[in-house]
């Protein structure tokens, strides 16, 4: 049997209601939870306003993820003294600053932010996960669409913590599992957006169906 995730990523954070439901859900697996951070978008319901934010980091015991998207995202990467943005509370920050890749400045800037603020730092790839190890690596050509890739990259051997992404759901998860094939004691977790979402609110049963799956 394939190695399981040291952890599955539920992206997508929206309605503080739930919090006592993420709270018994992650007192019974290993997750994190991805909150989308754009002011930009806020409008919509994948992107929660100051104060949903503020509610789930006070919380407590959810282990959280702050993915970061616009304009603050291509400050990070770009030009991260100039970054306004308060991430205090998260464990983790992904920044998702572009579609194509990043260059070694901008991966250089972004582990630097991340250094600044004592977190682990992930970046998006596209094809093979690079050598680089200062940050955590996502393997992601979805970006939040729901759209499996054409094959899963193998886990680099003593490289960077890497993950994987795209189209991932309660009825495939297992398969996507067997499929990545990781060998015992390799670490990787998987990450999913819009497979656990129904009529574009998280769904905490298809979360639930998804960790059963994965660990029983």
């Amino acid at each position: 049997m394939a190695q399981t995730p040291a952890f599955i990523a539920f992206t997508g954070l929206d309605d503080p209601k739930l919090i006592g439901d993420l709270q018994s859900l992650s007192v019974r697996y290993p997750i994190e939870w991805g909150m989308l951070i754009d002011d930009a978008q806020e409008e919509k319901t994948l992107f929660p306003d100051a104060v949903a934010r503020k509610a789930f980091l006070t919380a407590g015991n959810l282990r959280l993820a702050a993915h970061v998207c616009g304009a603050e995202a291509s400050k990070i990467a770009n030009a991260p003294d100039t970054v306004t943005l308060d991430l205090t509370g998260f464990q983790r920050i992904q920044v998702n600053h572009s579609f194509s890749g990043s260059s070694p400045a901008q991966v250089d800037n972004t582990w630097r932010f991340g250094r600044r603020l004592g977190v682990r730092i992930m970046l998006q790839c596209k094809n093979a996960f690079p050598d680089e190890t200062r940050l955590d690596w996502l393997f992601d050509t979805s970006f939040g669409t729901g759209t499996a890739p054409k094959a899963w990259p193998a886990l680099p051997k003593n490289g960077p913590f890497c993950g994987y992404s795209g189209g991932i759901k309660p009825e495939n998860v297992a398969d996507v599992i067997t499929t990545i094939s990781a060998s015992a004691n390799d670490l990787y977790w998987i990450d999913m957006e819009s497979g656990i979402r129904t009529n574009g609110w998280l769904d905490l049963d298809k979360c639930e169906a998804v960790c059963k799956a994965v660990y029983g």
